[in-house]
């Protein structure tokens, strides 16, 4: 049975949790790629964006429950299956992805090795491109530059730029030498500390009616949102408070 204990390095480990499951990055990717299905229906204004049918209101809500679903599902039975594996034969020092490969081969057989090695490049190839995505959108918006996935890189220099910058870095933070397990969580950490703001503006926006009309939060809804951020920032608070 999972041991609760109220020290900073459990909460950290709580926070990178809700970091992982509510990443700043979904806010600018999943916004940025809503934009993109409308220009792909030909609407190229904010103004012909303006506004959408009870359908696609539908189709959107469904693809977020649906991909938050199987997100923390998967998640749950990677806690499980390190738990059993790693952790329960005293492997708790991991410090590269080759290592978590190699230790899972004597204990849970080759193919086990194998499924580790195909689901960590299936990860790495569909998260890469998002992550460096998300981060260019979000500068992009934040500058107010024309950027889109579907210009080309002449028609969108310095998007593209992020997303190359982001790469390149990523890379080279590969062959630096650093503890790419103890980066990754810390990241995960990171996120769930910057993720409350970003939660309260989206509650605030939702919320409002000047803003969304008829599809504005409806009171379950703003509370799940306030709870969200309420949970999340104490944490976060209880955390740096133990530390």
């Amino acid at each position: 049975m999972p041991r609760i204990e109220w020290s900073s390095s459990y909460l950290a480990v709580f926070v990178g949790i809700l970091g992982t499951t509510i990443s700043p990055y979904l806010f600018f990717w999943q916004a940025a790629e809503e934009v993109e299905e409308e220009r792909a229906l030909g609407r190229r204004t904010v103004k012909e964006r303006r506004g959408a049918t009870d359908e696609e209101l539908r189709k959107s809500r469904t693809d977020v429950i649906t991909g938050m679903f199987f997100s923390n599902f998967i998640m749950y039975f990677i806690i499980l299956t390190t738990a059993a594996t790693l952790n329960a034969h005293g492997q708790t020092n991991i410090e590269t992805a080759q290592q978590a490969a190699e230790a899972l081969r004597p204990l849970a057989g080759h193919g086990a090795y194998l499924l580790f090695t195909l689901g960590l490049i299936g990860t790495g190839m569909l998260g890469v491109p998002v992550l460096a995505g998300s981060a260019a959108y979000a500068v992009a918006e934040a500058e107010s530059w024309y950027g889109t996935l579907e210009a080309r890189p002449r028609l969108a220099p310095r998007f593209y730029a992020v997303v190359g910058v982001s790469l390149f870095v990523g890379m080279a933070l590969n062959f630096a030498g650093f503890n790419a397990v103890k980066m990754l969580f810390w990241s995960a950490v990171l996120n769930g500390v910057l993720a409350p703001p970003l939660i309260v503006l989206v509650v605030l926006l939702t919320s409002s009616r000047k803003v969304m009309g008829e599809s504005a939060n409806s009171p379950l809804l703003k509370w799940l949102g306030w709870a969200t951020a309420a949970i999340m920032t104490a944490a976060t608070v209880a955390m740096i408070a133990t530390a």
